[in-house]
């Protein structure tokens, strides 16, 4: 898997003259070797090996890991013969980066799968968000400390550390993190898109997103106006700027030669380190009860064709939980329980919290009427599962429990396809700190279900989907797609709304659909939502539906 990093004709050179790996995959390329020719048996197994590793744990480790699992990892993954000892393999792989080894909840793992859906619909250009560079880096480190960003290219200042002097560039990105644990402190980083398609790319090369580097006479750096350095030295040298700021005029600078920034970049693309913790088993009794009802939902987000983010959202009434008065605030306790298993009872995931609820005294009869929401997201392979919810009221120890069973769906890459039709009473975008984390987000914004799908007429319906492998017009360089809304009563049509894909802002193979509507105008009843679209390039159609009652 290709990171389309662009090195410079002597650069890559350079690096192979020093026997240095550029990094252009997950790991680094190995010398060739002479090596005995293998024997039938151990080509049959190698053929074996192969067929087993195109499976979906090959594409486990070639869409979903590539970035995170190591060598030694991966050489002892591909000599594994059985099903049950991949999946063991799995669940060990995340165990040992699990900040606190043992717990029911996996914050890294969790996180991972969040940062892969954020880049999916943030960086996509033509390819999946997470093959982009942009993409990759965020996933591996997270959001950038700082970002200045020029997304439309054009007129541009350099700074000193850069040379001075004004030239126009193409659209480009400097990402800054202060830093990065086993890389070092003030990482920048500069992602550039010289093809105008989207499609940034992470160079090593600060002239790469000078738009007028190969035109004599314009763009000049300040020592090239002054004659103390000519285009070609420039060009030849590829070295202008320095970590610390400091430009000397001439483009010599020892700080960021070639090789130090071949060190650099070969640095930012190796896996972090694991810990290697030994697992510990966690056994969790289990309780049943039925004396506090309340509503479970799943949904869908794919993150790649063999992963599939599952937002579990549980909804309780406030009137089922017992509140003390405590100084004249109202306070209760929920505890929830939640487990994840495959039919034949492996545990796919586990996840528990203590929700308190605290109100004002004077505030509390408004509240109570209300219903609270929790969700937590899990990252899930295509399967059937059961889901096992158990919540607990800490005051007076009233329990209750539901069992669900659900199928998370397998997204192929050369279909046209969409995740759940969410009907939500929340949706609004967040702010870039929050980018990611927390309950009811997914990538930069928070869609928090209605598990039920009642609304009332002083709430807004909310509709959130993403569509998957839209078909891209060769000409445009955009998906060729049309978009129809409609919302319908007993079959009369009451809301019809179009609109074509290739005007959405960063339209590519997979786009998010989000709307809001007020609901003041609708009378009480059930209402059906659908959402036609139809792809004029692949000619593929999808139209999923949803109902919900105003209440």
């Amino acid at each position: 898997m290709s990171s389309g990093i662009s090195l410079t004709p002597r650069i890559l050179v350079l690096a192979l003259a020093a026997g240095m790996a550029c990094p252009s995959g997950p790991a680094l390329l190995a010398s060739p070797q002479k090596k005995d020719k293998p024997t039938k048996e151990e080509q049959r197994r190698q053929k074996a090996i192969q067929k087993e590793m195109e499976s979906a744990y090959g594409k486990w480790i070639k869409e979903e890991v590539p970035y995170i699992i190591t060598d030694e990892e991966r050489a002892t993954f591909r000599k594994l013969s059985t099903d049950d000892e991949r999946e063991q393999f799995i669940e060990q792989f995340w165990e040992r980066r699990n900040p606190n080894s043992g717990s029911a909840e996996n914050e890294f793992k969790e996180e991972y799968y969040r940062r892969i859906a954020y880049a999916n619909e943030r960086y996509a250009s033509g390819i999946p968000g997470w093959k982009t560079d942009r993409g990759r880096i965020y996933i591996m480190y997270g959001p950038a400390d700082e970002i200045d960003s020029h997304p439309s290219g054009g007129t541009y200042n350099r700074g000193p550390e850069e040379g001075g002097g004004q030239t126009a560039t193409y659209p480009f990105e400097t990402w800054r993190y202060r830093y990065i644990d086993g890389i070092g402190q003030n990482i920048i980083l500069e992602f550039v898109d010289p093809t105008m398609t989207g499609e940034y790319r992470l160079t090593i090369d600060p002239n790469e997103k000078d738009a007028l580097l190969h035109v004599p006479g314009a763009g000049n750096t300040w020592a090239e106006d002054q004659g103390l350095i000519t285009r070609a030295d420039r060009i030849r040298n590829s070295q202008m700027s320095n970590q610390s700021g400091n430009y000397s005029g001439t483009g010599n600078l020892a700080s960021m030669d070639e090789f130090s920034r071949l060190d650099l970049y070969s640095k930012i693309f190796k896996p972090p380190s694991v810990k290697f913790n030994d697992l510990k088993a966690s056994v969790t009794s289990r309780v049943t009860a039925q004396l506090l009802p309340f509503d479970v939902r799943t949904d869908f987000i794919r993150v790649t064709e063999d992963s599939v983010l599952t937002p579990i959202t549980i909804q309780i009434s406030n009137r089922e939980l017992h509140f003390d008065n405590k100084g004249g605030v109202m306070h209760a306790v929920l505890e929830i329980f939640g487990e994840v298993t495959t039919p034949s009872g492996r545990r796919a995931a586990t996840f528990e919290d203590a929700l308190a609820l605290d109100v004002p005294e004077n505030d509390f009869q408004r509240y109570v009427d209300r219903k609270s929401v929790y969700q937590k997201v899990v990252p899930l392979r295509p399967g059937l599962y059961k889901l096992s919810v158990v919540l607990k009221d800490d005051i007076d120890n009233n329990m209750g429990s539901v069992d669900v069973s659900f199928r998370v769906p397998r997204i192929d890459e050369d279909q046209l396809a969409n995740s759940s039709l969410i009907l939500a009473d929340l949706i609004q975008p967040i702010p870039t700190s929050q980018v990611g984390t927390g309950p009811f987000v997914i990538g930069g914004t928070k869609v928090r279900p209605s598990v039920k799908q009642q609304f009332t007429r002083d709430q807004n319906l909310g509709i959130y989907m993403q569509v998957y492998n839209l078909g891209i017009d060769p000409t445009t360089h955009k998906p060729l797609a049309d978009i129809q809304y409609e919302i319908t009563r007993d079959g009369k049509s009451l809301l019809n709304h179009k609109e074509e894909v290739a005007q959405m802002a960063n339209a590519s193979q997979q786009i998010t659909l989000q709307k809001t509507m007020p609901l003041k105008a609708l009378q009480p009843g059930k209402y059906t939502v659908q959402i036609v679209v139809k792809d004029n390039v692949k000619n593929q159609t999808l139209s999923p539906v949803a109902t919900f009652e105003l209440l």
